[in-house]
């Protein structure tokens, strides 16, 4: 038996195995007095090959979903047994061809576990024996949570295996794609496990997707798993990743589209820009080409957290945080935005409020502003200003949904007039004191029943559009008829110029009106009309027409 492991072995037999999932005390030695010696130990041999790893110096509040996150970019890991008291930890893998490339691999790159360096090596177990007693094997007692890893590891070994073997290249496929993507936002979050080496984006059958180069296996393997699901906005701009059918990708140009980031000196394709970098080459050595977007934002380093922490969890167990992943600890509104990085037209990562101002006072309504931002996301406040009532505030549930609602309705005609929307400086909208003059102006839709984005990942997020002449209508009850719906229009004053319902669901229809003005007075107006006793009709901006 190698020194390295004396310790737990001593341990396991003072404490007569591990029970419960958990070590007893164990009796005073000099292990940590050894700490030093150990490690040179540790250099010189990784011990005979075994299909356990034993791994030294994890941190006290590791768990088994972490250590088990070590191992699967190599292979199938089957049992895991953590010895907190001794900060150590033992992995088993499926076979010793997976545990020797994961020795190998953390021999020449050192292991990280919460920022802290873990020394990684065989094991002189043969291996974990799950409540029984073996002469070369290490009695364990799995806890719950450990049993959980496992079998979310499980499932992720067989997704692996379903879409193809591991390969350098990722595939990633880009979601409900509410905001633009772009290749350096890419760059920025790929590069969080490792150096990226190519990039090429595309667009295929209207999906955003990229092909994405690293230098070895483990990385690309270690980046999907930890990748794949995540959001990168709120609740959209979803990450769908698989392993490529390309096992190197071959980059022409280096511009917003490409990047080859080994070789700076690719042309960008365009030749005004090409004889430029020529020119400015002469004077020293060409440095990576960096996109007009980069350049304009000063990026240059990996963000810390680039994308927001909705569906963050390890090996899909909901709660488990990722090995050496650092989560923001408030949903961030962009990748940019969690780097602290403002786009032109973007608001700030706390400004949920905006001022619309140039409204029709004769109209407008509280009510009429919470439907028509509501269709760009859940409106909590609404404010029309008291002494200037063609001006008011609305208090939006996150910041994306108010980046969207100003993207997409500043200097829309509503009410006969071009709106204005922009950021406030506020930071939430006040309710009115107690006697304090109102007159109705102000309303907390706070718990309203209307908003459409309450569920996180709502499919509301997949049918947001510009305001257009042609509306999407929908809950429409089996019973209400294509003229019973024109008439409900016709009778609150619209006319209506083309209707149709959806050849596969007639509980959902296209109505067409004479103009983008009428639209968006006909969305204020009819959004939740009564249909039936229990319909009530649902209303927004359509991305086709009639």
């Amino acid at each position: 038996m190698d020194t390295d492991e004396r310790g737990s072995d001593d341990l396991l037999s003072q404490s007569g195995g591990v029970s419960n999932g958990s070590v007893m005390s164990p009796q005073p030695n000099h292990a940590e007095n050894n700490n030093d010696a150990k490690k040179v130990k540790l250099d010189k041999q990784n011990g005979k090959p075994s299909k356990v790893i034993h791994i030294r110096n994890i941190p006290n509040e590791v768990t088994e979903a972490e250590i088990i996150h070590l191992g699967i970019p190599f292979g199938r890991v089957t049992n895991v047994l953590v010895l907190k008291g001794k900060n150590q930890a033992f992995l088993e893998m499926a076979d010793e061809v997976a545990a020797s490339t994961m020795v190998t691999y953390f021999t020449n790159c050192m292991a990280q576990l919460r920022g802290r360096a873990v020394y990684v090596q065989f094991s002189n177990h043969k291996e974990l024996k799950t409540d029984q007693t073996h002469s070369n094997a290490v009695s364990i007692h799995q806890s719950a949570s450990a049993q959980a890893a496992l079998q979310a590891a499980s499932a992720l070994s067989g997704q692996s295996e379903t879409q193809g073997g591991p390969n350098t290249v990722l595939r990633v496929i880009i979601e409900h794609m509410v905001y633009p993507v772009t290749l350096d936002v890419l760059c920025q979050i790929f590069t969080r496990f490792g150096k990226v080496l190519k990039i090429v984006t595309f667009t295929k059958n209207n999906t955003f997707q990229a092909l994405i180069q690293y230098p070895d296996v483990v990385t690309a393997q270690a980046a999907k798993l930890s990748l794949d699901g995540q959001n990168i906005y709120n609740s959209c701009c979803t990450l769908r990743i698989e392993y490529s059918k390309l096992t190197s990708l071959n980059v022409k140009y280096n511009n917003d589209k490409s990047r080859d980031y080994t070789n700076p000196n690719l042309p960008t394709g365009d030749p005004g820009l090409d004889a430029a970098a020529g020119l400015a080459g002469l004077g020293g050595a060409p440095g990576v080409l960096a996109s007009p977007f980069a350049a304009m934002h000063g990026l240059g380093s990996p963000l810390t957290s680039p994308y927001s922490n909705s569906a963050v969890g390890s090996l899909g167990a909901p709660g488990m945080p990722l090995a050496g992943f650092q989560v923001p600890g408030a949903a961030a509104t962009t990748a940019l935005g969690a780097a602290g990085i403002r786009l032109p037209g973007t608001i700030s990562a706390t400004g949920c409020v905006l001022l619309v101002s140039n409204l029709n006072e004769e109209m407008v309504t509280p009510e009429a502003l919470f439907t028509l931002f509501g269709v760009y996301g859940d409106v909590q406040r609404v404010k029309i200003l008291y002494n200037k009532k063609d001006s008011a505030l609305i208090q939006m549930a996150e910041p994306h949904q108010a980046h969207l609602a100003m993207t997409h309705m500043d200097k829309l005609r509503v009410f006969g007039k071009q709106i204005r929307v922009m950021p406030s400086k506020h930071q939430t909208v006040q309710l009115p004191k107690e006697g304090q003059p109102d007159a109705g102006l102000t309303k907390d839709f706070t718990n309203s029943t209307l908003h459409r984005f309450k569920k996180p990942g709502s499919k509301n997020y997949q049918n947001i559009y510009p305001p257009s002449a042609t509306l999407h209508l929908s809950n429409i009850p089996p019973s209400i008829s294509e003229e019973e719906i024109k008439e409900a229009f016709t009778k609150n004053g619209f006319h209506v110029k083309a209707f149709k319902f959806f050849p596969k669901d007639r509980k959902m229809a296209l109505i067409q009106l004479p103009s983008m003005d009428d639209a968006v007075t006909a969305l204020i107006k009819m959004h939740n009309y009564q249909l039936s006793e229990s319909n009530h009709l649902r209303v927004s901006f359509s991305k086709s027409n009639i």
